[in-house]
């Protein structure tokens, strides 16, 4: 599932063919993702100007000049794809009409915006523009990582006495909005905590380490693009890179790359997924 890096590279991505640009027409090719697309989704987006694109934790929040916000969740599987603008270097023709092409967005100017989503387990949702952060799946949720409400003092009162493991706790999205798997895994290496540590038991000085690694594993995932494993591409159609760079992630028995360190990576399995960590590096 693409994380807040890739979710984040997507909004950057469509900035300049969707903020401040009216929907021309709008064609919705099934009633349901995940959940029944909103009622009259393409009349109610037709002829509305998108005043702002932003990012909260993994959704992506189209605030539209008829005082509603179009919320988009990606799924395991979906992808917002430009075509008919340059978006960067790269310009591509409106492809041909694709199997799993289920909201299209034809924007004033000429761009395409299509959302395509194979195993559909992505979400659209419109919510009134003043109560969208009320809404039921973004009300709960944590601080941005990236953002001022996220730092040592807060981190430290999630934690204190939890029993859980410090990955299940940054997991958690009420404790911090938008990490996943990957960049967890990541962080935690960078900060030298073991994945499986009680949250509790992770001291105020590791704390003053992991906020920086988070915050660093996240600007340098978006400065790369993202992450490409299996779905996820750019609004450009291109890869992310950031799994080129991967420390821990995936690399099960592979040497560990900090510095001076001679520890191979090693695979848990924590909640029913996957954690990789340096024994070493992370005791």
């Amino acid at each position: 599932m693409p994380e807040l890096p890739e979710v984040e590279t997507v909004r950057r991505g469509l900035l300049p063919v969707m903020e401040g640009r009216r929907i021309g027409a709008v064609r919705v090719n099934r009633p349901d993702l995940r959940f029944a697309l909103p009622e009259r989704l393409a009349e109610r987006l037709t002829g509305a100007t998108v005043n702002a694109l932003r990012r909260r934790s993994k959704y992506l929040l189209a605030d539209l000049s008829t005082d509603e916000t179009l919320m988009i969740h990606l799924g395991m599987s979906g992808r917002m794809l430009v075509s008919g603008a340059l978006i960067g270097q790269f310009h591509h023709d409106h492809p041909a009409p694709g199997r799993h092409d289920h909201v299209v967005l034809d924007m004033d100017g000429g761009a395409r915006i299509t959302y395509n989503d194979a195993r559909r387990f992505g979400m659209m949702d419109l919510a009134p523009t003043a109560s969208v952060e009320r809404h039921p799946l973004l009300a709960g949720l944590g601080p941005e990582p990236l953002g001022n409400g996220f730092h040592e003092g807060h981190l430290a009162a999630r934690f204190m006495g939890r029993a859980t493991s410090v990955k299940a706790a940054l997991l958690d999205q009420r404790n911090v909005a938008g990490l996943g798997n990957i960049y967890v895994c990541e962080a935690l290496h960078r900060a030298g905590i073991h994945p499986a540590r009680a949250a509790g038991a992770v001291r105020a000085g590791e704390i003053a380490l992991l906020v920086p690694a988070i915050r660093a594993t996240l600007e340098e995932a978006i400065a790369a693009g993202g992450s490409s494993l299996r779905d996820y591409r750019r609004a450009d159609g291109e890869l992310g890179y950031f799994q080129h760079a991967f420390r821990v992630y995936g690399r099960e028995g592979e040497s560990c790359l900090a510095p001076g360190c001679a520890g191979r990576i090693e695979r848990i399995a924590q909640g029913g997924r996957s954690s990789w960590f340096c024994p070493q590096c992370q005791p």
